[in-house]
């Protein structure tokens, strides 16, 4: 059968479809998949979260997945051939949860260093995202895979995302926001977009024009529009408008009311057709997407390549690092993050690890028995539970079991459990299962009081060897599903244990009647010394080490989807443990775990600063990779880290009045921060190396339908090593209000120690012109001045330096 008769065929199956047959194709059938049709020939397709990972359609804990960098982590390898390998790994990830189209990647831009959701993006510039989201799902979708690019557009903020009317002019919206959008769609062509929660100059996104154009008709853009779960607001609004479907489903506002909006005029049927046409194409992605084989790979060295990729050195004096591998004979590992990691951010970005590897373990595995690898708290990130930490639960081998219990408690099903925590849809639940009972034994650390209990929405309780210590009934805030993800509430009593000596406990659990997800999980938290004694012992442990390594970073309840941050220190009194290790011991490595910037007052007197992100599953084989030099720290800051979040130029994500104006217009980043005083802690692109470069030559010339830039760059250290081009624009002479210089184009390259290469870096006309709400793209005949730089806090000496070139805008 031809592809005319194909379509000819398909058209007469919609022209007789029941109205009520097609409404039902533009919603979702449950959380993540999408209504089949054999009429059409429309096949369910399956959709999962997240861009570091692929969490999977069943919602069950027990099916694990790799986890790899944050955005934020990945965006810091300014690579793109990385991105791509990623992509590719998803790729056979999702294959392997019988996925057909991964949600992501997130491709907002970091507005302010505040928004809660900055881990996931990947930069303050859209050049660097747009590029960097291209390659990925370049990546995805090479391998028969879709990928969705969002949030569509201007989703810079979680406070009040729902109903905020983000006002920006439409020269920002073009030349910032819009743009890493219009890259992806014109240059990896993806299968969905995922249009935003919030609203732009008056009109929620599912509802706003932006969607039609330019994101169908000038980009040509021939996927499918999904709605952000839940972020249909309206029936007429939303239907009229170019969202294609909306999630999850059934969507009530897309039911009966569409039905009966279109019977009486204010919908067109056509409305409806055009939508299912969309998802045609999709299914048509799909269908021969999963005839296309896909090798399946250990994703665990890529994981561990791109964390080492993304570490950004930001301080080494006195070449403390890299650690000689036969140098120090003993390490203290002190601080939260040494002993509660963060491998990723929170919310709906989260995976379910298939492992993960510790700071101390990567170090121990590293090191050999011969050096002394000790742990210390120092600190705590947040009072409250903590899910017990990998040996403290264990039961016949797993760390808990699980027992499913129907209406009247009997057992149904018995499980071993893989985590302490679960989550679950309707689909990992046993029929018929009405609560479940989790057990395990759990090996106290320490003697004292100890707080046991759970987090979760629901009805639960906790016992300790049969004895109730807390319960609580929460069912009635099952309906909300952002607060069943991130949330939920502490419950726990205290109990009295013996260090070394197991307890039997046991979570009874059981959900709401019409949940469609819920998650629960064991918690605890051991008696703790005052802050003033947690830090004493911390500085007894790095005296009597050679080297202390300082891990400090956010927790769950500061960096999350869900909510904006509203300080950028971290938290508890970890500047207060860095200080006095850094007093007690002078080869000390602080190892900064957050998603996004933090404060660091003590980093100028630290030997070593290096920042991790959210590293992913491979976070330990990682960091002893890059300590002890057997990698490069390979990453680039992808955003400007502010001394003081009131140094920032955007200190705001929240809204007046329902409204939130980007007032700073496209000098957002490093843009801003050129025109303003003081001056950041860490500029945008800065990233330090075990080697050294030189770059002895710049020059210009014309490539296809622009220009590049070809820089002659020698490695001038003793060991191989990336350099990262960054060629910084500005134009002098401009009569549009422009940034003093921005980002024009990138490239990396590896080079052997005394090697010399010449690298071509593409600059796109893009870089250079400007948008006129008239006229559309405007190339301005100016004189541009062009320059490579280390960091953008370099740009303006480099653009008025030796190496500088100029162009007049002439395309070849």
């Amino acid at each position: 059968m031809t592809a005319t008769s194909l379509d000819a065929d398909v058209e007469h199956a919609l022209s007789t479809l029941p109205l009520e047959d097609k409404v039902a194709l533009i919603s979702g059938d449950g959380l993540w998949s999408t209504r089949a049709d054999a009429r059409l020939g429309l096949p369910r397709v399956i959709v999962s979260d997240g861009p570091v990972g692929v969490r999977g359609h069943r919602e069950n804990e027990q099916h694990g997945s790799a986890n790899f960098p944050s955005g934020t982590g990945l965006a810091a390898s300014w690579d793109r051939s990385l991105l791509e390998r990623i992509g590719r790994q998803l790729a056979a990830e999702a294959r392997r949860a019988e996925v057909d189209v991964v949600l992501g990647p997130t491709i907002n831009l970091h507005r302010s260093p505040l928004a809660g959701r900055n881990f996931e993006c990947y930069s303050e510039d859209p050049l660097l995202t747009g590029d960097l989201a291209a390659a990925y799902v370049t990546g995805i979708q090479s391998l028969g895979i879709g990928a969705c690019p969002k949030h569509f557009v201007a989703n810079e903020a979680e406070t009040d995302r729902t109903k905020v009317n983000n006002v920006l002019a439409a020269r920002t919206l073009r030349e910032a926001y819009l743009a890493p959008f219009e890259n992806v769609v014109r240059n990896a062509r993806p299968w969905m977009v995922m249009a935003a929660y919030n609203g732009v100059n008056g009109a929620p996104m599912t509802e706003n024009a932006l969607v039609a154009e330019p994101l169908k008709g000038e980009w040509g853009f021939d996927g499918a529009v999904v709605s952000d779960w839940h972020a249909v607001y309206s029936t007429t609004g939303s239907a009229l408008a170019a969202t294609d479907l909306a999630m999850p489903g059934p969507e009530k506002l897309w039911g009966a009311a569409l039905v009966e909006a279109v019977r009486c005029g204010q919908v067109a049927e056509a409305e409806i057709d055009r939508k299912i046409r969309r998802l045609l194409t999709l299914g048509r992605r799909v269908t021969a997407g999963r005839n296309q084989a896909i090798n399946p790979s250990d994703a665990g060295p890529l994981a561990r390549a791109a964390a080492a990729a993304g570490t950004v050195l930001l301080e080494n004096r006195d070449g403390v690092l890299p650690l000689r591998p036969a140098g120090p004979t003993s390490i203290a590992l002190i601080g939260p993050a040494a002993l509660e990691p963060r491998t990723q951010g929170g919310g709906s970005a989260s995976v379910y690890p298939d492992y993960t590897v510790p700071p101390a373990a990567g170090l121990r595995n590293a090191l050999g028995e011969g050096v002394r690898v000790t742990t210390t708290q120092g600190a705590w990130l947040a009072d409250g539970l903590r899910e017990p930490r990998p040996g403290e639960c264990t039961f016949d081998g797993a760390p808990v079991q699980l027992r499913w219990l129907d209406a009247a408690g009997a057992v149904l099903e018995t499980q071993a459990g893989r985590l302490t925590t679960l989550t679950r849809g309707r689909t990992g639940v046993p029929a018929g299962a009405a609560a479940v009972e989790l057990s395990t034994l759990f090996t106290p650390h320490l003697s004292g009081s100890w707080q046991l209990g759970y987090k979760g929405i629901g009805l639960g309780e906790v016992t300790v060897d049969g004895v109730p210590v807390a319960t609580a009934d929460s069912r009635d805030r099952a309906g909300n599903l952002e607060e069943v993800l991130i949330g939920a509430p502490d419950v726990s009593g205290p109990v009295e244990l013996t260090a070394g000596t197991a307890i039997h406990v046991a979570l009874r659990f059981t959900w709401a009647g019409d949940f469609m997800l819920f998650r629960v999980g064991l918690g605890v938290a051991e008696p703790r010394l005052s802050q003033d004694a947690e830090i004493a012992a911390a500085v007894q442990a790095a005296r009597e080490a050679e080297v202390a390594v300082v891990m400090v970073g956010t927790s769950g309840a500061v960096e999350s989807e869900g909510f904006d941050r509203t300080s950028l220190r971290l938290p508890g009194a970890q500047d207060e443990l860095v200080a006095a290790v850094i007093a007690a011991n002078p080869r000390t490595v602080v190892v900064v775990n957050a998603g996004a910037p933090v404060e660091m007052p003590w980093r100028h007197d630290a030997a070593a600063v290096l920042l991790v992100w959210f590293p992913g599953m491979e976070m330990g084989n990682a960091l002893a990779d890059v300590l002890l030099g057997a990698v490069e720290p390979g990453g680039h800051l992808p955003t400007t880290w502010p001394a003081v979040l009131a140094d920032a130029p955007v200190t705001t994500t929240a809204p007046r009045d329902g409204e939130l104006a980007y007032t700073e217009g496209v000098h957002l980043g490093h843009r801003g921060w050129a025109r303003q005083e003081p001056a950041p802690a860490y500029w945008f692109g800065h990233g330090l190396s075990y080697t050294t470069f030189a770059v002895s030559a710049f020059s210009l010339r014309h490539a296809g339908a622009g220009v590049s830039a070809v820089l002659t760059v020698k490695n001038t250290g003793t060991r191989a090593g990336k350099y990262v081009a960054q060629v910084y624009a500005s134009a002098p002479g401009s009569e549009v209000d422009r940034p003093a210089f921005w980002l024009a184009g990138f490239g990396t390259v590896q080079l052997a120690a005394g090697e010399s290469a010449d690298l071509e870096v593409l600059l796109p006309v893009r870089s250079f012109e400007y948008w006129d709400e008239e006229t559309g793209w405007v190339l301005e005949p100016t004189l541009f001045q062009l320059a490579p730089a280390s960091d953008a806090g370099q740009a303006a000496g480099a653009l008025a330096g030796p190496l500088a070139a100029h162009w007049d805008g002439a395309i070849a």
